[in-house]
Formats: C-alpha cells, sequence, structure tokens
C-alpha cells in the first residue's frame, strides 16, 4: 500500500515555486512586498507564496466551482488569503496536501490566467 506523502507549508511553497518558474514566461516578484512571492505570467498573477501567522502558504487562482470543493475536503484549503475568496484559494501543509496536487493546483492557477489573455499575448508552448 503507497501512503500519499503529507507536505509541510515550507515543502509546499518549494514545489510551487519550482513548478511555477518552470511555466513558460513566467515571471517571479516581491510586488506586493518582501515577504511575498508573486509568479506572474505576462503580468498577470496566477500564484503567490507568503507566510501568516507563522505559517508558510501559497494562494492560487481557482476555478469557483473547484475551489469550493477543495476548502469543503481539505481541512489545509481555504478561500485565498486577501484575495477574492471565489476565485482564489489559500493552503498550507496539511492532512491530504502532497506534492501532485501542489503541482496540479500551480498548473491550473496558470493555465486560468493564460486562458484569459487575448490569444495573440498568450506564452507559446513548448512542443
Amino acid at each position: 500500500m503507497t501512503k500519499t506523502s503529507e507536505l509541510s507549508g515550507k515543502d509546499v511553497q518549494g514545489v510551487a515555486t519550482r513548478v511555477a518558474n518552470g511555466l513558460p514566461d513566467v515571471t517571479q516578484t516581491q510586488a506586493f512586498g518582501p515577504g511575498y512571492e508573486v509568479f506572474k505570467v505576462r503580468g498577470k498573477v496566477f500564484a503567490m507564496t507568503t507566510e501568516v501567522l507563522g505559517e508558510k502558504i501559497l494562494t492560487v487562482k481557482c476555478d469557483p466551482d473547484r475551489a469550493q470543493m477543495l476548502c469543503d475536503t481539505h481541512e489545509s484549503i481555504n478561500p485565498g488569503y486577501h484575495m477574492n475568496k471565489r476565485h482564489w484559494i489559500s493552503l498550507g501543509g496539511g492532512p491530504k496536501i502532497d506534492r501532485e496536487l501542489v503541482e496540479d493546483l500551480v498548473r491550473s492557477a496558470y493555465e486560468l490566467v493564460v486562458e484569459s489573455l487575448p490569444k495573440a499575448d498568450r506564452p507559446k508552448r513548448a512542443e
């Protein structure tokens, strides 16, 4: 039987940073000041990492229906910290938070933002 490994908040941020920086045309800045690592594609934010009350968290853009389902089924996932609570979620380490989930959330957030861009402004994808 394979046991899913539970990530810490620090690990969540590490996985998210690695995945985000591997996507086409991503820039990483401290747009909201020190302590906030912000990931953008073509100037639009899709993810960020920070620390809240000593807990390292990741905040990502998310489809509203999926966001609600994730908040309902994962105790470590909540509506986005200081973001639109319908379109963003925040997560730290905890039960059912694994590498695959974090990778998927970052890639999905990126895709949501890319799909909202005019076609001419979308990053070229590696074939």
